[in-house]
Order: structure tokens, then C-alpha cells, then sequence
């Protein structure tokens, strides 16, 4: 499984991979990592980016951060970011973001085309630096509807819409056959924090 599956199955949860700020292609740590067995496999990716404030709506709860490339993104603080009023101008957000993506082979599957999706978060004590993290997990059982051969490709009927996922393991497609479910499970979680702009140099 590869970063292509991971989109293509995302598409298939209905959702997005990254966020707009990580698009950002940070200085800093990005990493990825695969793992499969017959009948399933994950793929997860992890990114850390730093993007200082340009500027605040604080009536929007909107920040304009200038990442490390100088693309500059507004993004909305959601509820989980207490102590929104304690950022200032100048200060870093650091966004770590996480995402992955689990296939599994369901034989002869017998369940109902179906999605379910949960989210959950945590912010900072109250006092403490603005911070929060928010994550979420969504489920879809998909039909396999056709398997072509040549192209190792499977069609996959979902309960809002119908992809071709690549399969480019042959061990693994051999496995799928018309009348299969794919089981998805998609993870994905942001965590925010600010730090204090550094002194003025003197």
C-alpha cells in the first residue's frame, strides 16, 4: 500500500488528506510509514509545521500564519484552542498532524455499505498557553464491484460514491474477488499549540 492508496482512500471516506497549512511543505519532520499482511495493510503519515502570526480577527477567531516557505493561510481556531485571546502578533503556532489509513479484506462480505464517523478533543488548562487537538475517525465498508486484472485495480462501491483503488501488490489483489467488502478505516488528528514570539535582538 502507498501514499496513492492512502488518497484514494480517503476519497472514498469523503475525506481530505491535509489540511491546508501542511500543503505547506515544512522545513521540519515529515515521516510515513507502511505496513501490510495478507488481507490488510496501513499506511501513516506525520507532519510538523511552524508558521508564524501575521495577523488576528479575534471577533472570527481567524489567524493569518505565514508558514516557513512564506505561504500565508487563515485558518479559524475552533472551541478545543483555549486561551485564543493570549496569541499575539509575531507568535509561532506549531501544527503537528497525523493521518492514516487502514485497508481490510472483508471475504464474502456480508455487511452493510455503511460510513461512521466519531471526532473527540482536549484543549489547555485555563491560564495555560493556547492550545488544542482534535481528531477524528471514520469507518466505510465497500463493495468490490469489479477487479481488473491488467491494471491490478479494484472499483469499490461505497455508500456515497464508487472509486478504483490501485492494488500494486499482486499477492495482495490475488487475494479480492467480485463480491469482497473493503473495510476503511481513516484516522486523522491536529494538535495546536503557540509559543511566545522570541525577544526583539537588541
Amino acid at each position: 500500500m502507498n501514499k496513492t492508496n492512502l488518497i484514494l482512500g480517503a476519497a472514498l471516506l469523503g475525506a481530505a488528506c491535509l489540511p491546508a497549512l501542511a500543503q505547506q511543505k515544512p522545513d521540519a519532520a515529515a515521516t510515513a510509514v507502511a505496513a501490510s499482511a495478507p488481507g490488510t495493510g496501513t499506511v501513516a503519515a506525520a507532519v510538523m509545521i511552524s508558521a508564524r502570526v501575521e495577523s488576528i480577527d479575534k471577533a472570527q477567531r481567524q489567524l493569518t500564519l505565514k508558514g516557513p516557505k512564506g505561504n500565508v493561510q487563515t485558518v479559524t481556531a475552533g472551541p478545543e484552542v483555549r486561551n485564543f485571546d493570549q496569541i499575539k502578533v509575531g507568535d509561532m503556532v506549531v501544527a503537528r498532524y497525523m493521518e492514516a489509513l487502514t485497508l481490510t479484506l472483508k471475504k464474502d462480505g456480508k455487511e452493510l455499505v455503511a460510513k461512521t464517523e466519531q471526532a473527540d478533543g482536549a484543549r489547555s488548562a485555563a491560564g495555560a498557553k493556547p492550545a488544542g487537538i482534535v481528531g477524528r475517525q471514520v469507518e466505510v465498508t465497500a463493495d468490490v464491484v469489479a477487479v481488473d486484472a491488467k491494471t491490478q485495480t479494484l472499483t469499490l462501491k461505497g455508500p456515497k460514491q464508487t472509486v478504483e483503488l490501485k492494488v500494486p501488490d499482486p499477492k495482495q489483489f490475488a487475494l479480492v474477488k467480485v463480491g469482497d467488502q473493503i473495510q476503511a478505516t481513516y484516522t486523522e488528528a491536529l494538535a495546536l499549540s503557540v509559543e511566545a514570539a522570541a525577544p526583539a535582538k537588541k
